[in-house]
């Protein structure tokens, strides 16, 4: 933990959340490509234009079972810190919304329920990086990926990972949570109508997440997922547990897991998250202050 544990000190005092983290990226050297990263297209061409930590912004990895707010906490940051949110899974529905080569591939796949394998989703990395790259953009947060142990190892060889932030919630916490959500078939806006108190026992805290009510005039609207069924929602996180926990021993073993256990809804998990990274957000403060 060595090496987080410097990224992680005290931000310098007068400059930015992106600019205070990314000094703290000289101590964490790139390693060596693994070879299993080799055969990939723009894989060569990322690690020959890797840039040193010390000139780019933070590149971080967010982890955690379906549900538990990987996208949620991870846009916050990004626009914190001023880098780009890459979910793979909005790469995905990118490409098949699109007329590139993959997009007839892609949709054959997704159609007969199978895994997109991991040759596409690091294709697709890979192009998304490199055109954020042409494009002047520095650094990243990569949502949800990699999601196996196969895949950090390719991951590794087509860019340099400082940290990887695991977030945790109780799965009672997390079923209930996934069981309350609601899209409006109108606006496409997501809302949870669950109110989740549950009481500390066995040495577990007290979690509360107030719900996230619709307006009025989306109520009558209000779609359930067809997957959000409490067996669906558990075979997901069984699923989940079994593929991650090689995942973190991967990045536990090069120093690099922060794991993060969420003690509420955003109010209360927020301003804790940015304390373990030491971060602030100036808007907030703003807020507080007026």
């Amino acid at each position: 933990m060595a090496a987080v544990q410097r990224l992680l000190r005290a931000v310098a005092p007068g400059g930015s959340a992106a600019a205070a983290v990314r000094r703290r990226m000289t101590s964490l050297a790139p390693e060596q490509a693994p070879s299993s990263a080799a055969g990939f297209p723009f894989a060569a061409e990322q690690r020959a234009r890797r840039p040193v930590a010390a000139e780019r912004n933070v590149q971080w990895v967010f982890l955690g079972c379906p549900g538990v707010g990987k996208g949620t906490y991870a846009s916050r940051l990004s626009r914190l810190l001023g880098v780009p949110h890459i979910a793979t899974g909005d790469l995905v529905r990118d490409e098949l919304a699109s007329t590139g080569p993959l997009a007839t591939q892609l949709a054959e796949i997704v159609n007969q329920g199978k895994l997109v394998s991991d040759e596409i989703i690091i294709n697709l990395l890979s192009k998304r990086l490199k055109k954020g790259e042409d494009q002047g953009e520095s650094g990243f947060i990569l949502d949800g990926f990699p999601r196996t142990v196969k895949q950090a190892e390719i991951l590794d060889g087509v860019t340099d990972i400082d940290m990887v932030v695991n977030l945790k919630l109780r799965e009672d916490v997390i079923v209930e949570k996934c069981l309350g959500r609601r899209i409006c078939g109108q606006c496409g806006k997501n809302f949870n109508l669950a109110c989740i108190d549950v009481k500390g026992e066995n040495g577990l805290p007290p979690i509360y997440m107030a719900p996230l009510l619709p307006p009025n005039n989306c109520m009558s609207k209000l779609i359930t997922r067809a997957d959000d069924t409490e067996e669906v929602v558990r075979n997901r996180l069984q699923i989940y547990n079994d593929m991650s926990q090689p995942v973190e021993g991967f990045y536990r073993e090069q120093g690099k897991l922060l794991e993060f256990d969420l003690p509420g809804g955003i109010p209360e998990s927020w301003p804790k998250l940015l304390q373990v990274l030491n971060l602030e957000d100036q808007d907030e403060l703003r807020l507080a202050a007026a």
